[in-house]
């Protein structure tokens, strides 16, 4: 151990960033034999990190993150939450990457530290020919040992780029590059001398500023997603309602807009007294707040995501139910 060198600890969840497949050129069905590596035997994979930090590690969960729950997130913030309290510099998650961008928006707004928290994962499994598993946790262990990266909030790296959890969104089902930043763009490089190089920051609220906590809680309120297209009508958003959810984020067409019969459906979920959300199928922009969405008792998620979206509802959920102290909340974070 080099005492000179920060603290960072891997918390380990599966993913194919710890895949392993038949056979060199398998990049698709990995998953289905269900071995993985070790979050041991990825670090013996990058003897080079002796000299980036001295590491702990531990394999908290191991699953593909298409089966990661709310419930999964209460236990990583809380193992991270102790961590760094604890004394660590920076933490590392390894995650899948089909809700990566869930678990760190998550993680932004519930941990209480200003110190490095980095997510990563893979397109290709270590196992695979040209796997981008080895650079990718390299290159998050190095933003968890930088001093640039605190007061950054949660972040996610994967193709030498650091993104916001705020922003990240997952773009393509198989390139490596695939996670960009909205229409923001990313927040800066890990870059091919090591450097670890921020170019912008994200203002809005998160981390240790974060008013959100999630100690002692072992569940959380349930909000479901239903998304417009042509032809959508009430059925849906009646089971939403059936089912006793909570809250509600209806995903509409570009600016947030909704076939009648669906907008109809919401409003009575409204008079109900459930919230209502309006994001958008678009990739980019904000959803905008007008005099009569306002009147109609609808609120807006500026321009998150609405898988995002549904994460700050079901926080929101745990201090109020009141419709403009959600709306306020929205758009704080």
């Amino acid at each position: 151990m080099n005492k000179k060198l920060p603290k960072v600890h891997i918390i380990a969840t599966g993913g194919t960033i710890s895949g392993i497949g038949a056979n060199r050129l398998d990049y698709t069905q990995y998953s289905d034999t269900g071995n993985r590596y070790t979050i041991e035997q990825l670090i013996e994979r990058i003897p080079e990190v002796k000299n980036v930090a001295n590491l702990t590690y531990e394999n908290l969960l191991a699953t593909g993150s298409t089966n990661i729950t709310p419930k999964d997130w209460l236990v990583i913030a809380e193992r991270a939450n102790t961590l760094l309290q604890d004394g660590i510099d920076g933490i590392v998650i390894t995650h899948g990457t089909a809700t990566l961008e869930e678990t760190a928006y998550f993680l932004h707004l519930t941990i209480k530290s200003n110190k490095p928290v980095v997510l990563t994962g893979a397109m290709r499994p270590p196992s695979s020919m040209s796997t981008d598993a080895d650079i990718n946790l390299l290159d998050a262990i190095r933003i968890a040992s930088s001093g640039n990266a605190q007061n950054m909030g949660v972040m996610g790296v994967l193709n030498n780029q650091i993104h916001s959890a705020r922003e990240i969104i997952k773009m393509n089902t198989l390139r490596v590059d695939t996670f960009q930043s909205n229409d923001l763009g990313f927040l800066g490089f890990v870059d091919s001398d090591g450097q670890v190089i921020f170019y912008r920051n994200s203002i809005k609220t998160h981390t240790y500023m974060s008013e959100f906590s999630t100690q002692g809680l072992d569940q959380l309120p349930r909000v479901d997603i239903v998304v417009a297209y042509s032809g959508g009508d009430g059925l849906l958003i009646d089971a939403v309602k059936k089912n006793e959810s909570q809250g509600l984020i209806l995903a509409g067409f570009g600016s947030g807009t909704l076939p009648t019969v669906m907008k109809d459906s919401a409003l009575e979920l409204v008079k109900g007294g459930i919230p209502v959300v309006l994001a958008s199928r678009s990739i980019m922009g904000r959803i905008v707040l007008t005099e009569k969405l306002r009147d109609e008792g609808f609120i807006t998620c500026d321009n998150l995501s609405p898988q995002k979206a549904r994460i700050l509802l079901m926080l929101s959920l745990l201090q109020t139910s009141d419709t403009q102290k959600i709306r306020d909340l929205f758009e704080k974070y």
